[in-house]
């Protein structure tokens, strides 16, 4: 595994350990309060995906969390 697919992976891990703590129980859920795709969101918790800041930033606020909380793993 390269390294930017390790630190994709960690990064969704994340995405969904937030989630989870945060009591969004879906996927679909946090999409919504992200004005994202479902499938988006899903491919990131799998480290699927590749995120601009700007979209970083939307699931941040959807958490209502400060951006720094998503990259402490």
């Amino acid at each position: 595994m390269n390294r930017n697919s390790e630190i994709l992976r960690k990064f969704g891990k994340r995405v969904q350990e937030l989630r989870l703590q945060k009591g969004i129980t879906s996927q679909i859920a946090l999409a919504n309060k992200a004005k994202m795709d479902r499938t988006y969101i899903g491919g990131i918790e799998r480290g699927e995906r590749n995120l601009s800041l700007e979209n970083i930033e939307k699931i941040a606020k959807a958490l209502n969390i400060k951006l720094e909380e998503l990259f402490k793993f």
